[in-house]
């Protein structure tokens, strides 16, 4: 078997900005996978947050043998972008070997179309309202925090779209003392959960805090791993393929948090449709889909996914699985 590594860039829609930055693009690896006659092929985008870069993805990549299998992959890289794009890559190349779709494989059910999130790029509140405005038609809005601004801009965004739901991700941006303070005013406004209000390392002052509005794991939870570390301070685990190291594991993430009473959000980097395709999959009755990385984009994959009033669909044979 033969595995190639491409890196690939598409194009936003327009500048994207969270606490942490901005970007105008998004910088991915697609990963294919060939025996020869069929050809399977994944996406990953490397996080600088976790260490991640274009080059120490690929060259992960590149060291795996050319007969690595599913199952031996998990002994051959750990979680992260890297064993992402090789584990969807290789649903992909079995489920065309196979004659059938990844999710008959995998024993789920037919998936369905799943309500996204949508975000919003962090700006000044004006900016944000006239954002939430043009969008206020999306039953589901994200709304990226973390800065001393919150408060005006998640009422500047709950002004521009009073009936659309909102999530909130603060990306590690709070103290145990700003998220109490901001707390009811969370729920005043109708937020319906809020995504790592504190940094990964710091985040044992949750323990026993009062949660009105339902708290979700994000950089805080990467594999099945780090469910014991979660215990008493989460309510809800994000599951991001890049993160959790494939479709593989994220399957098993979900049914392991769901066991332990946790909630499941399915969340994305912002990337191609060719990155989402394998998570509709998880994502499927989630308590929070946030898939909207190709509603992002300038510029897509071929066969991209479906966006329409139902949801993200899940892909067609001619995209992934």
């Amino acid at each position: 078997m033969r595995i190639t590594v491409t890196p690939n860039t598409f194009k936003l829609a327009q500048v994207f900005t969270i606490s942490r930055g901005s970007r105008t693009e998004a910088k991915v690896l697609t990963v294919r996978v060939s025996d020869g006659t069929h050809r399977g092929w994944g996406e990953c985008v490397p996080y600088a947050r976790y260490d991640e870069t274009l080059d120490s993805v690929t060259e992960e990549i590149l060291s795996l043998p050319g007969d690595v299998t599913r199952a031996a992959l998990y002994d051959l890289l750990p979680a992260g972008a890297a064993r992402n794009a090789v584990d969807c890559a290789l649903w992909d190349l079995e489920a065309k070997q196979q004659g059938k779709r990844v999710w008959e494989l995998a024993g789920l059910a037919a998936p369905g179309p799943e309500i996204t999130a949508y975000t919003l790029s962090l700006a000044t509140p004006e900016d944000m309202q006239a954002q939430a405005a043009k969008n206020a038609h999306r039953p589901l809005l994200k709304i990226k925090l973390g800065t001393p601004d919150d408060m005006a801009r998640l009422e500047a965004v709950r002004a521009g779209a009073p009936m659309s739901r909102i999530i909130v991700d603060a990306n590690e941006g709070w103290s145990a003392e700003v998220y109490a303070d901001l707390a009811p005013h969370l729920v005043r406004l109708g937020v319906g959960l809020v995504e790592q209000p504190l940094p990964a390392g710091d985040d044992d002052a949750l323990i026993g805090m009062d949660r009105p509005v339902p708290v979700c794991a994000d950089e805080s939870a990467h594999d099945r791993a780090s469910l014991p570390g979660l215990k008493g301070k989460y309510d809800v685990v994000n599951i991001k393929l890049d993160k959790t190291g494939g479709l593989t594991e994220a399957l098993a993430l979900r049914d392991a948090a769901l066991a332990q009473g946790y909630q499941v959000m399915v969340g994305c980097m912002v990337g191609s449709s060719l990155a989402m395709a394998p998570a509709t999959l998880v994502a499927q009755g989630a308590m929070v889909t946030d898939l909207d990385g190709p509603l992002l984009l300038a510029e897509d994959r071929d066969a991209p996914l479906q966006f329409d009033d139902a949801g993200v669909h899940p892909p067609s044979a001619d995209l992934w699985g």
